[in-house]
């Protein structure tokens, strides 16, 4: 791990003058070829002061050069291959911001983000979350946006649907500008579950302050074949470890609901129809690895009819959508059934007419 020098005294007299201040802490594990981008949009953010630490998680490719190749405009931090978590948890320690980015090392930021969160924060903000645009290897938008936010969510019903579904609608860890209290709340992290750092940040952030959002995308998402949490063909291992993840990371939202004098629900990621298309996906491609003890097709079906009836940040057409997708795919034959999971998991798998009618059903954007 590298030692860093000091602060400088005029760095923290700009700090202070210059009212909240923001790091941008960038985690790259083997990503060389995106690294450039991801640290060339960091530069850009129209901010000040603004520090950018870049953290190298023990890479084996080109990822050195280019960390090094940009000097002391940023702040590199090499380490032994940890994953994501202790990624996250290491640039944190360095960092001294105000209001902090995760910045994963394939995606990019706009440059006007932080001017866009700046009016929506306050003291008892634990995180900004914005819209992600679609874009490809090349950085070509492909015309997707996530989450759709067809209605702008307050704090207070994140929260509740957090509480009452363990789920709400957000972007992964580079669409969310967090709070220093909300980190420093959680860091260093003792309930180690996951390996992605976003698991505990997104959990913890709508339990542990206001959640505010803006529909407006304001980051890019790049989809390449190679992220943890977009596919671009079936992985059917990635069903129960995506399952494994959710009730893992609701165990933990839900412990520190109940310190914070919350009241969450204790089955609550069973109605989460965020988890629940991945929950029939692993039960019926791979029922051996299955993680869930007692489950059964009927009873992912009846979970997924009760969740209709339960806000989560969706419209009522999206989880009539996937309450039908679900007891399709329980009832059809094995390859008919593998076409609606496909459908659900791949996007550019897609067939236009469905496209056409999910934005018709405000499913998607």
């Amino acid at each position: 791990m590298n030692s860093l020098a000091p602060t400088s005294v005029h760095e923290m007299e700009n700090v202070t003058s210059s009212g909240l201040m923001a790091s941008v802490i960038i985690s790259n594990f083997n990503y060389a070829s995106f690294l450039g981008a991801a640290i060339d949009s960091a530069l850009a953010l129209h901010w000040s002061p603004l520090e950018i630490i870049v953290v190298d998680d023990g890479s084996t490719d080109a990822s050195r050069d280019v960390i090094e190749s940009y000097g002391d405009r940023i702040r590199p931090l090499f380490k032994k291959n940890g994953g994501q978590r202790t990624a996250y948890a290491a640039g944190f320690a360095l960092s001294r911001g105000d209001m902090i980015i995760f910045l994963d090392s394939d995606d990019l930021l706009d440059p006007e983000i932080l001017n866009a969160v700046v009016p929506l924060w306050g003291p008892n903000v634990s995180k900004v979350q914005v819209q992600m645009r679609v874009i490809d290897r090349e950085g070509k938008p492909t015309g997707a946006i996530f989450p759709p936010f067809f209605h702008v969510p307050t704090p207070t019903e994140i929260r509740r649907w957090m509480l009452t579904s363990s789920a709400y609608p957000t972007p992964p860890g580079s669409g969310n500008v967090f709070s220093r209290k909300l980190l420093n709340a959680i860091f260093p992290i003792s309930d180690e579950f996951d390996y992605a750092g976003d698991s505990y940040t997104l959990a913890a952030a709508p339990v542990l302050g206001d959640v505010q959002t803006i529909a407006r995308p304001l980051a890019s998402y790049r989809v390449h074949g190679r992220n943890d949490g977009a596919m671009t063909a079936i992985d059917v291992s990635r069903f129960s470890a995506e399952v494994k993840r959710a009730y893992s990371r609701y165990a933990y939202a839900y412990r520190l609901a109940r310190q914070a004098g919350l009241r969450p629900t204790t089955d609550a990621v069973r109605f989460s129809l965020s988890t629940t298309p991945y929950r029939l996906a692993s039960f019926v491609l791979c029922p051996q690895k299955h993680p869930v003890k007692g489950d059964s097709r009927l009873r992912i079906v009846l979970d997924a009819i009760s969740a209709v009836f339960i806000p989560q940040g969706m419209t009522i057409t999206s989880r009539l959508a996937l309450s039908l997708w679900t007891v399709l795919v329980a009832l059809l034959p094995r390859n008919l059934a593998e076409t609606m999971i496909r459908w659900r998991f791949v996007a550019t798998s897609r067939p236009k007419a469905l496209l056409g009618m999910m934005r018709w059903l405000r499913v998607v954007r």
